[in-house]
């Protein structure tokens, strides 16, 4: 198996390091000294573009791809635009993955979803439950493109010898998320919502669904140590999935983020709008067979994750991305 330490100070891409966890991924890398870091804005570097990607691996010749790339949204965004999700998660990850091979790259971290596992898998859902069974509709655009890119890294490896494999982060939330008001994932659509509701001193807020649907979040700053961790092993897992091994309910994290924010009005659920998968949390024990574990905890990570929100507010940095 080829190692990350056989390059000296390795040129590690980072793909999508303008994102939440793109540039979560950046500060864990800039914080240590053997890594030469490679970014491009969008503009510079269109990954639907296929011989634009195959340009970029043909100059630069990175020696590792961390893909952090990605269209993503919550259930809204995934129910309304599911042809835009598939399409342009599929092509950008088949243009990064083919070229990086192409061009020498021998070790290829591609960044996928835990929403790849079946709407109704056993919990806490193992690696081993891929493909066993339906996806949840309400993304299923986004699941079977995140399958495909996985796949493919893991068919590369297979008939190439090159060390592509993949990490599935369960629901991710801290700096630099994505805030749109409908565009969002649940957890910054709540810190928004509650902390609008505070300031406007409104009575009341309501929730999308029934509260009752179980959910998993992960600290980004976690997911970057996981991520760095999983290139520093010789031979990682094809796949595997990084989270917390534990999970709250929609509800449980609405009271909890009303707390942090200061919000002491009313909240209510709308059970006409959608719950998605009724339960989704992880088995972990792959990645800490390896020696990784998280360590931040929701509460401290909702605080912090409030803080940045107020900051990046204060100083018109908030991320508010439309589907275009």
């Amino acid at each position: 198996m080829w190692r990350m330490t056989d390059c000296g100070e390795p040129r590690v891409y980072v793909a999508g390091h303008r994102g939440m966890v793109g540039s979560a991924v950046v500060r864990r890398l800039r914080s240590m000294s053997s890594y030469q870091i490679l970014v491009r804005e969008r503009m510079e570097l269109d990954l639907l573009d296929q011989r634009a990607v195959a340009g970029f691996f043909s100059n630069e010749r990175p020696d590792c791809v961390l893909f952090a790339a990605a269209r993503v949204g919550g259930i809204h965004a995934n129910k309304s635009y599911p042809a835009q999700f598939m399409y342009d998660n599929l092509i950008m990850a088949a243009n990064a993955i083919h070229a990086a091979y192409q061009f020498g790259t021998r070790r290829f971290l591609f960044l996928g979803s835990t929403c790849i596992y079946p709407r109704l898998a056993l919990q806490p859902m193992a690696e081993d439950c891929l493909l066993t069974g339906p996806l949840e509709s309400t993304n299923e655009a986004y699941a079977l493109a995140k399958i495909a890119g996985l796949k493919l890294c893991q068919f590369y490896r297979r008939q190439y010898g090159v060390t592509y494999h993949s990490a599935m982060p369960t629901n991710l939330y801290g700096p630099g998320d994505n805030y749109h008001p409908e565009n969002s994932h649940v957890l910054p659509a709540l810190i928004r919502r509650f902390h609008e509701a505070h300031l406007l001193g409104k009575d009341q807020v309501t929730i999308w669904g029934t509260g009752r649907p179980r959910r998993e979040f992960l600290y980004v700053d976690d997911l970057a140590d996981a991520l760095v961790h999983l290139l520093e092993l010789d031979d990682p897992p094809d796949w595997v999935n990084v989270g917390t091994g534990s999970d709250v309910t929609i509800a449980e994290l609405a009271q909890l983020v009303a707390e942090v924010v200061g919000y002491r009005g009313r909240i209510v659920f709308d059970p006409n709008k959608p719950d998605g998968t009724p339960v989704k949390r992880t088995n972990i024990d792959l990645i800490q067979s390896t020696g990784w574990r998280p360590k931040t905890d929701l509460r401290t990570g909702v605080e912090r994750t409030y803080q940045a929100f107020l900051n990046e507010s204060l100083h018109g940095e908030l991320r508010e991305v439309e589907m275009n």
